[in-house]
């Protein structure tokens, strides 16, 4: 570990974080010392997840054009440089080729929205060593986080069927970041909206919203509050009616739905958000079906997942929709993966290695996906009838491949909905439960490897 002095208190930064300071010191170190040594030849790297957590059966990958866009963006600015110098710790000669530098590397990714497993290269990065080398905090970053969301929402979008859901996960999640994050991946992978406002003008997501207790606590009578919000938004009447008594609270509703239908506005549903959901939604579809509004909906929500969800359909809950918040949003019972970053080849030829728990396949490879199973080959095999995931997605430090977030959602949803059943599980997996397969090439590539480095070190 490289430590440096506390440099002078400064101004904050003004603006997001730049990309290119997304990265952790030893980067920095690490590419002072490449300079200082003339070591400038091409190196690959590849960025995929060791194993999956027990809670996850398959991953679905996501945070490639966040990434994308923070390489094309990739710069140290003057402000950077001054930072830098301040630390004392690296010399002028590096820092003046950093701010000169640029990403201009290759990258290769799998298609946001893709199923993929433990093992898989999700992004694979070819450039000059000190650029491959640098980016590689950003890229983790990125990748991981939205993978790990993505996969979470997933499973909440399996659980809930035909039934739709919607993200009201911002107030919980870690930072304004991730909430925009859950916001786009629980979209992609189905949810119906966002209740995040930043997120539905960003990303051209639906935005949904209700009531909060404290607007019907703000009135004598609770019917009173449902009228002024019915009339003040008759275009999307959503009525919170757990605030005193649920059972009271739907009776008001219903009255109140049939004193605004006279003036052309209809109640659209009522929300439950605490108590026994599954009795109090029986109930409260009784007292509207007996007042002549079948229409309206129930909308549930208050600290639900995937498990809570399947276990209401499970019983029988006539509840049409679902608002997701703090679990989804920090993907709390699988809240990290253990993604890396790993060099697999440079100028002397394919790269691996042996660490006890570590060992790493070696080469540029490309992920296929076949019939029932997967395989890991190198990137010049062929694996007849099987369907390459990696495409290319950036040539000289520039984007080729630009998707609308719609197209995305199309891809995520038609592969959660294929599915085989073995993976649609929401119980943990104590083993994979779909087989990623060697191709010969890559084992003997491997194994070739393996013994030179074996007999090296017999030297």
């Amino acid at each position: 570990m490289t430590d440096s002095p506390s440099p002078p208190l400064r101004g904050r930064h003004p603006g997001p974080v730049p990309p290119a300071l997304v990265t952790d010191l030893y980067e920095l170190t690490m590419a002072a010392a490449y300079q200082a040594a003339g070591i400038e030849h091409e190196a690959t790297f590849e960025l995929f997840v060791r194993s999956l957590p027990r809670e996850r059966r398959f991953l679905v990958a996501a945070g490639l054009d966040d990434a994308l866009n923070g390489l094309e963006e990739w710069c140290f600015a003057d402000d950077d440089i001054a930072y830098l110098a301040e630390l004392g710790t690296f010399p002028p000669a590096f820092l003046e080729r950093l701010a000169e530098l640029r990403f201009t590397g290759e990258v290769w990714a799998v298609p946001e929205g893709e199923i993929v497993f433990a093992g898989e290269p999700l992004v694979r990065v070819t450039a000059p060593l000190v650029e491959a080398q640098l980016v590689e905090t950003w890229l983790l970053n990125r990748i991981s986080s939205q993978t790990m969301l993505a996969s979470k929402a997933a499973r909440v979008a399996l659980a809930c069927g035909d039934r739709t859901f919607i993200d009201f996960s911002a107030r919980r999640d870690h930072g304004v970041d991730a909430a925009m994050a859950i916001a786009r991946t629980s979209w992609i992978v189905g949810s119906g909206g966002t209740s995040l406002v930043a997120a539905g003008r960003r990303f051209g997501i639906p935005v949904s919203g209700t009531m909060a207790h404290s607007f019907v606590m703000s009135y004598d009578d609770e019917r009173d509050a449902f009228r002024d919000y019915a009339r003040t938004f008759p275009g999307n009447v959503i009525l919170l009616i757990d605030t005193y008594d649920t059972i009271e609270g739907a009776r008001h509703a219903a009255e109140v739905a049939h004193e605004v239908a006279a003036e052309g506005i209809t109640v659209g549903a009522v929300r439950l958000d605490s108590g026994d959901l599954a009795a109090l939604s029986v109930e409260v579809r009784r007292i509207l079906d007996d007042a002549g509004l079948p229409d309206v909906r129930i909308l549930a929500s208050g600290d639900l997942d995937e498990h809570r969800i399947a276990a209401l359909l499970e019983a029988g809950a006539p509840i049409d929709a679902f608002g997701v918040g703090t679990k989804m949003g920090t993907s709390a019972d699988a809240p990290t993966l253990g993604a890396v970053y790993k060099l697999v080849e440079d100028a002397e030829g394919p790269k691996m290695k042996l660490a006890t728990g570590k060992v790493t396949w070696p080469g540029r490879k490309q992920v296929w996906r076949c019939d029932g199973h997967d395989v890991l080959s190198l990137h010049d095999e062929e694996v007849p009838g099987g369907r390459p995931l990696l495409v290319q997605v950036m040539s000289n430090g520039h984007r080729t491949f630009v998707e609308p977030i719609a197209r995305i959602r199309e891809r995520a949803m038609a592969e959660l909905a294929a599915l085989p059943e073995q993976l649609r599980s929401l119980e943990p997996a104590d083993e994979p439960l779909w087989p990623v397969e060697i191709s010969p090439g890559l084992r003997d590539c491997a194994e070739r490897i393996r013994a030179d480095l074996e007999a090296e070190s017999r030297r």
